[in-house]
């Protein structure tokens, strides 16, 4: 998963973690199958025991289908528009893991090891619970998770991807093979990103891209000069970068 879909997939679960509605949904939830012991709980089971069971069950079933849809959510939001749709497909798929998770509730609170299997059955019995708990929760939460989703990520810097002794004011990128060259005041190092990637994590530093495999910044540059018919641009420590005829005109614009 790239580091986006990462940072939106935490947004949303703290949606739901910081949710009173949701905790108190839960909660009652838990307590309504506790008293009423549904599938012979009420007969094989104390109420404090009952109690724990669909306490341990439902936080398993519940944690399994929220991070299932905010996984969904966010890995096929270029696919698919809708995210309503989106949170199904993920509680849907969710059931599987939900079915095998069920039986090991009833084998810790049982003993008996054919709790075990059945996991397939359990399964597509969940399957219109998680159906209906996408559809609850879509309806509850909509707004709160596709403004989560929505919120930029905090900017990255490329300086962070250096070695602390090389970070210092930016000067210039180059493309070397697979990796970026990052050259600043204090040094330069390799790092492996796609100069497209580099380019949009320079932050504020002003600069220019004059080349595909070359940025330089502003404070850097020392002339813009022709050699055989070539512009080039000549940065403060004498290192001479050539300017493609894409971004000449650019280049002449600012430095020349």
């Amino acid at each position: 998963m790239d580091h986006p879909s990462l940072q939106s997939t935490l947004r949303e679960l703290q949606v739901f973690w910081r949710s009173s509605r949701f905790w108190g949904t839960f909660l009652a939830i838990v307590l309504i199958f506790a008293v009423t012991g549904p599938y012979g709980t009420m007969d094989s089971m104390p109420a404090g025991e009952r109690f724990a069971y669909w306490l341990i069950l439902h936080a398993v079933a519940w944690s399994i289908a929220i991070l299932f849809s905010v996984l969904a959510d966010a890995l096929l939001r270029k696919r698919l528009g809708n995210t309503f749709w989106r949170m199904m497909i993920g509680s849907l798929v969710a059931a599987l893991p939900i079915g095998f998770a069920i039986g090991l509730v009833d084998y810790a609170f049982s003993g008996d090891p054919a709790a075990l299997g059945g996991g397939l059955a359990r399964a597509l019995f969940a399957l219109p619970l998680c159906a209906l708990f996408c559809f609850l929760t879509y309806l509850a939460m909509h707004r709160q998770i596709e403004e989560a989703a929505a919120q930029a990520p905090p900017a990255a810097s490329i300086l962070d991807r250096l070695k602390p002794q090389n970070r210092g004011a930016l000067l210039r990128l180059s493309v070397q093979d697979h990796y970026t060259e990052v050259v600043t005041s204090r040094g330069r190092e390799l790092v492996l990103l796609r100069f497209s990637d580099a380019l949009r994590e320079i932050g504020a530093t002003p600069g220019l891209q004059v080349h595909r495999s070359h940025w330089v910044a502003d404070a850097h540059v020392e002339t813009l000069k022709r050699d055989n018919g070539k512009v080039l641009i000549l940065t403060r420590d004498g290192t001479q970068i050539p300017v493609s005829r894409s971004f000449a005109e650019q280049a002449r614009r600012r430095f020349g």
